[in-house]
């Protein structure tokens, strides 16, 4: 009998090792488990998760393994595109140099700054110059002198990919502008965003919200003692850790919902943004930055069935490997994705551009679209109808979105305390 019960209990043991956490995300979820099981009865699945990310604080999300990048805002264009595309990343907080060593959160980081962001002020710094200019015979200005608008709001024609062609965008990284500015000269400009953080004391709920409804792409959460950064959380870290919440009660539950039905897609066939393949990339580049959208699908000649994405992250490929376009006459949104496509297989490197599109339909269920985003490492999935036709596009934000909902003056005076934008933002 006593070895009976032995053995029941090694078993029961075996059996809660077997369900314990795989990950600091998955401990997390079982965090959400635990406040599940004990909220009113009377609640609705939506109240019950926002009660519960309520009730975890922002400093139980996991930190990333590698440490937190910062920029300083001494450091030129150049070193800046190649720290944020050596890490992988697309943005990170610019740190003032000129602060002093005790100040605070506020005063130590003076913003974000994004590839995009440098990319678009760069060419809008290389436009044709007046004829009066002593600099008008610089390669960078000729080279740019057949491009309508680039980094305007007008629409590009045939005429700019081929201005675009050959050596154009090396003559712009070996420009004095890409070079020599530094990352503060361009405060204030395109993508420069305002330094919106949070204390390790708010809410799990603050956090999705900010990420969600209110569209930011990463939030930093600062250590108000030292005064710097202790973490970054991201949409995709988000996505993550709802991906390591596969076998949880309330992730099952809620993931087990049809795209349809939680109302998904957001942006329908006629509202989505896109570019056709015989259209300049830059065009695509542009409306990204006019539009503040992360991607937008290059369609195919019949104008249904899209044939690949380009992203914001693909930006870094106009200026990290400029000398891959040599061949082309005309840099086309099929161009660049043909090109980007060749250097990567070359370099042997397998990201988003490489596998080309990843769709998804409208039938599939929330968790399957979460595990796609999370192992293909991409920030959208189009929905496609049985044909393959674009029906949608379902972003990261869009999913969180439909994980938790804003209160009835949830935030009441939080934005009084954000940072104002720089003087003369354009964001």
């Amino acid at each position: 009998m006593a070895s009976l019960q032995l053995i029941r209990e090694s078993s029961e043991a075996v059996e809660r090792q077997s369900q314990s956490p795989r990950s600091p995300e998955a401990k997390l979820g079982m965090k959400v488990e635990d406040l599940w099981d004990v909220q009113e009865p009377q609640l609705s699945p939506s109240e019950k998760l926002n009660a519960c990310f309520e009730n975890i604080p922002v400093s139980a999300f996991p930190a990333s393994s590698s440490r937190v990048i910062e920029i300083k805002s001494d450091t030129t264009l150049a070193e800046a595109v190649k720290i944020l595309g050596e890490n992988k990343i697309l943005s990170a907080p610019v740190v003032n140099v000129d602060a002093p060593e005790d100040a605070t959160w506020m005063d130590r980081y003076i913003g974000i700054v994004e590839v995009a962001g440098i990319v678009v002020w760069i060419l809008q710094q290389s436009e044709p110059p007046s004829p009066r200019s002593a600099n008008s015979g610089t390669s960078a200005a000729l080279a740019v002198n057949g491009l309508t608008n680039a980094a305007g709001v007008g629409i590009l024609g045939p005429e700019d990919a081929q201005a675009t062609s050959g050596d154009f965008f090396e003559d712009l990284t070996s420009s004095e502008y890409y070079k020599n500015t530094k990352v503060r000269d361009i405060s204030g400009s395109f993508r420069w965003a305002p330094f919106l953080a949070l204390q390790k004391s708010n809410s799990f709920l603050t956090m999705l919200l900010l990420l969600s409804k209110y569209k930011m792409k990463s939030i930093p959460i600062v250590d108000l003692g030292d005064g710097k950064i202790d973490n970054i959380i991201t949409q995709s870290a988000v996505i993550h850790m709802l991906s390591e919440c596969a076998g949880l009660h309330w992730f099952e539950s809620w993931g087990a919902k049809t795209v349809s039905e939680l109302g998904l897609p957001l942006v329908s066939r006629d509202q989505i943004i896109k570019v056709y393949e015989d259209e300049p990339v830059l065009q695509a580049f542009k409306l990204m930055r006019k539009l503040r959208i992360g991607g937008v699908p290059v369609m195919g000649g019949d104008g249904k069935k899209p044939i690949g994405n380009i992203s914001l992250r693909d930006v870094q490929f106009l200026l990290n490997a400029p000398e891959i376009y040599h061949e082309f006459r005309s840099i086309t949104a099929k161009n660049f994705l043909l090109a980007v496509r060749s250097y990567l297989k070359d370099h042997e490197e397998d990201t988003p551009i490489v596998s080309g599109m990843i769709t998804c339909k409208g039938s599939d269920n929330i968790k399957d679209l979460i595990m796609k985003l999370d192992t293909k490492q991409i920030h959208r999935l189009y929905v496609v109808d049985e044909s393959g036709n674009l029906e949608g596009v379902i972003t990261l934000r869009d999913v969180i979105s439909r994980l938790v909902h804003e209160p009835r003056g949830y935030f009441g005076d939080f934005f009084d305390g954000v940072l104002p934008l720089p003087a003369n933002s354009r964001v």
